[in-house]
């Protein structure tokens, strides 16, 4: 059902919350939008005015990888900046509280770390990007040792252990998703007795499959979202408000 306002958004999510022993939360964008995250794919977001850069292109063009990297160090002073929202510390409460084993996540920002969450305990299905990986061998790489090196040669570098490119570690589009990610995310959505979407528009997949798996288990499901989603008729409580102002009531429960 869709909330008829946003106060009885609060009390029947409120009263779901009581009633669970094992809540899993699912996020996207929408809920870092309140703490300087833009949403890449709203109307006017990076990707509307930046085509993405696949996956095999940036393997195979030096040019799309130093494109890349422009890009990345552009948004370095908007990510610094960010800190986590009332959504983020409302989950963070839960966490402590003892309700919430671990968050199943879409972002890439680290807000979930910076909220008090144990890195083990974010499943980040798009990856971080905080940091930078190898993509041959697998080395961590800091971003400030990538923008070192790409002014001083002038290019995006490779990684001095194997020779292979060098990538912030996020999940582009045409790369395979994380392996351990997916099944830690499927099974936690298999065994919790409400589910959250929260801040996710659900169209992209196979992460949007999760809410449904969720639901197929048994559990209850809830749909924050300012804009109606595919999944909203198959919800439990469904309520299109400010993320935050939904979850701020919980940062300290």
């Amino acid at each position: 059902m869709i909330a008829s306002d946003l106060q009885d958004g609060v009390n029947r999510l409120g009263d779901m919350i009581a009633a669970a022993r094992v809540i899993v939360p699912f996020t996207g964008a929408g809920i870092s939008t309140e703490a300087g995250i833009p949403d890449f794919r709203s109307p006017g977001g990076l990707w509307t005015r930046n085509r993405p850069i696949h996956f095999e292109e940036f393997v195979a063009s030096q040019d799309a990888r130093d494109e890349a990297w422009r890009r990345r160090f552009a948004m370095q002073d908007t990510f610094a900046a960010a800190r986590p929202g009332r959504g983020h510390r409302a989950l963070a409460a839960l966490y402590r509280a003892g309700k919430i084993p671990a968050v199943i996540t879409q972002n890439i920002d680290n807000l979930h770390q910076d909220s008090g969450f144990a890195g083990d305990h974010v499943i980040e299905l798009h990856g971080n990007t905080t940091y930078a990986r190898c993509i041959g061998c697998g080395q961590r790489y800091e971003l400030d040792w990538v923008q070192q090196r790409f002014i001083a040669d002038g290019a995006a570098p490779d990684c001095p252990a194997c020779a292979e490119p060098v990538k912030a570690a996020t999940v582009s589009f045409g790369q395979a998703m994380p392996e351990n990610e997916m099944q830690r995310a499927t099974e936690l959505a298999q065994h919790c007795d409400l589910f959250l979407a929260i801040g996710s528009s659900l169209v992209v997949w196979p992460a949007a499959g999760f809410p449904l798996m969720a639901k197929q288990a048994d559990a209850r499901l809830v749909i924050i979202n300012r804009e109606p989603t595919d999944q909203d008729d198959v919800a439990d409580l469904v309520i299109h408000h400010d993320i935050g102002e939904v979850l701020g009531s919980f940062v300290r429960n």
